[in-house]
């Protein structure tokens, strides 16, 4: 299912905009082309040097957001196209020189500022260091350019610039994507702890409905008055069950190991095995007393519903909870992964108080043994 948090969140408006004012706010420093291209004496040239500025300006902001786009969809920006880009953007700055002259240098910051934000890091070094000596070499090769230092340090400073905001993007967008992926897994564990609760709750309740129904089955004939009882309590567990079922669902779901006892008692009793279980228990932390809770949840419901079992003893110590039957017990050695999703759900339970799960054989062979230890400085 596809929910709303597993997408990326879209950009706002006022994100959009942002973007474009970062692009559109350096052409600020077109000033001294476009004022040179404005006061050619020519019309050709006048035409030739504001066209060329605008179509520069234009396609400058147009690749901006396009790489822009690109790193906020978390998608490399292709070397070609970047290439492309960066070379158009510096025919243009050239196509500009008779209607700009020598201002149409001012051009070469934008190409080097592009080249930072596009291109990887070798070919943008080039191209800034290409940037920042054209000034000095053109002006000693045309008569009447004059040497622009302030040209040269425009290019340095907004490389700098760049590669900052570059960075800055990327970081940006790594961050994003972290935070999609913590979404993600909040969405998978809560998922699977709604099924684990779920599995553990209905589980148990409906094994206990089964056996009790059946047992009504059996005495509808010879005792009525006792199948009547019987119904009763298989009514009195749906209806318990189902409000389990919404307390989970709403997150209030709470689980004590003396609750979990009794339950244990009325299932095994139902089931006509013979329950020994602890009338004392020791004083636990909550945290254990509620793994302690559901370890005794599933090892009954597994008892009553598998084992065959005629006799069910639990144990609770401070440090360990046991179930264990007479019953068939398992047909081979339990790996720390089987045991179906009840005891899945057990494990990682367990797994969040350091604690471990044993199932198998009991020491003299026999039966099933579930044992659940938490390590006694566990609080």
């Amino acid at each position: 299912m596809d929910l709303p948090f597993d997408r990326p969140s879209p950009v706002t408006r006022r994100w959009r905009v942002t973007g474009w004012l970062l692009a559109g706010v350096w052409l600020f420093f077109l000033n001294i082309p476009l004022f040179t291209a404005v006061h050619q004496a020519q019309p050709w040239r006048r035409a030739v040097g504001v066209g060329t500025l605008v179509a520069f300006g234009v396609l400058y902001v147009l690749i901006f957001q396009w790489a822009r786009n690109l790193r906020q969809a978390h998608r490399p920006i292709p070397v070609g196209q970047a290439r492309a880009s960066v070379g158009l953007l510096l025919a243009l700055g050239l196509a500009g020189i008779p209607g700009t002259a020598g201002d149409w240098l001012t051009t070469l910051v934008f190409v080097a500022a592009a080249a930072v934000f596009l291109l990887p890091p070798v070919d943008a070094l080039v191209v800034v260091v290409l940037c920042a000596l054209t000034p000095p070499v053109a002006a000693a090769l045309v008569p009447g350019w004059e040497a622009e230092s302030t040209v040269v340090f425009a290019v340095l400073l907004a490389s700098f610039a760049m590669f900052g905001v570059s960075r800055l993007a990327q970081r940006n967008g790594e961050l994003r994507a972290a935070q999609a992926e913590i979404r993600r897994l909040a969405v998978a564990e809560e998922r699977a702890r709604t099924a684990r609760d779920l599995h553990d709750i209905l589980g148990h309740s409906l094994t206990v409905v089964a056996v009790k129904a059946e047992l009504a089955g059996r005495l509808l004939e010879l005792d009525p008055a006792r199948a009547g009882t019987e119904i009763a309590d298989v009514e009195r567990l749906a209806r318990q069950a189902l409000a389990d079922v919404r307390r989970t669902v709403g997150a209030y779901r709470e689980i004590s190991l003396s609750g979990e006892l009794a339950g244990a008692r009325t299932a095994l009793a139902a089931a006509g095995i013979i329950g020994d279980l602890p009338d004392d228990l020791p004083t636990l932390p909550a945290a254990r007393e509620e793994l302690f809770g559901w370890a005794v949840r599933e090892g009954v419901t597994n008892v009553v519903r598998h084992s065959g079992a005629r006799r069910c003893v639990i144990r609770v110590h401070p440090d360990r909870v046991e179930i264990a039957d007479d019953g068939r017990g398992p047909a081979g050695p339990q790996p720390p992964g089987d045991g179906g999703h009840g005891l899945l759900g057990l494990r990682e339970r367990g797994g969040r108080l350091d604690g471990t799960v044993t199932v198998g054989r009991r020491p003299d062979g026999t039966g099933f043994l579930l044992r659940v230890t938490v390590p006694v400085e566990q609080r």
